[in-house]
């Protein structure tokens, strides 16, 4: 991010389609040892101040999981852990998306590759712009720094440039109603 919280071009997510699934890719660079990070993917304490739900269940390769969303009234989802290879690979569905996080080593700091992988290409923007306000949080965590706006806030910052970018058929499913009536519409103009 620029000093004035506005993205930086390489913090964008690249989409790809497959077939009706869309594939949104994050490159991050981060100025933290693996092992920092790796506890900031894993641990309750660090995903509660940027993942968009608590994650419930063993960490480990095939372990089943629990997600809940504690600011909206949705139903949990399930999922299942696929590859857990401290401190370099998680890898998880997350309800019916896939989330693939890979930590490679820089010296004293570590690249984050983060791959979205959503079962339906129409949500792609929204949940671009979910998953870039998520890795922003993740930043801010890492650095034991307060973020400038709370994460809808975020989220309605960068949405229209990911509606812009993945074009009107990546921009078709808009936030559930449960998230609107939870945070409100915010005038992002």
């Amino acid at each position: 991010m620029t000093e004035t919280g506005a993205p930086e071009e390489r913090d964008y997510g690249r989409l790809e389609r497959d077939h009706e699934r869309a594939i949104v890719c994050y490159t991050r660079r981060l100025p933290h040892p693996p092992s920092r990070v790796w506890r900031a993917l894993t641990e309750p304490e660090h995903l509660a101040t940027w993942f968009p739900t608590t994650i419930d269940g063993e960490r480990a390769a095939g372990a089943r999981l629990i997600f809940r969303f504690a600011d909206m009234n949705l139903p949990p989802m399930e999922g299942e852990i696929l590859a857990f290879e401290p401190p370099s690979l998680l890898e998880f569905r997350w309800g019916p998306d896939l989330l693939r996080f890979e930590l490679v080593p820089d010296d004293e700091r570590t690249t984050l590759v983060f791959t979205a992988t959503m079962e339906e290409f129409g949500k792609a923007a929204r949940d671009g712009a979910g998953w870039h306000t998520a890795l922003d949080l993740l930043a801010y965590e890492l650095s034991g720094e307060q973020p400038p706006v709370t994460s809808s806030e975020r989220w309605h910052e960068v949405n229209g440039a990911y509606a812009e970018r993945f074009g009107p058929e990546a921009s078709m499913i808009g936030p559930p109603e449960e998230r609107e009536q939870t945070h409100g519409e915010i005038d992002s103009a």
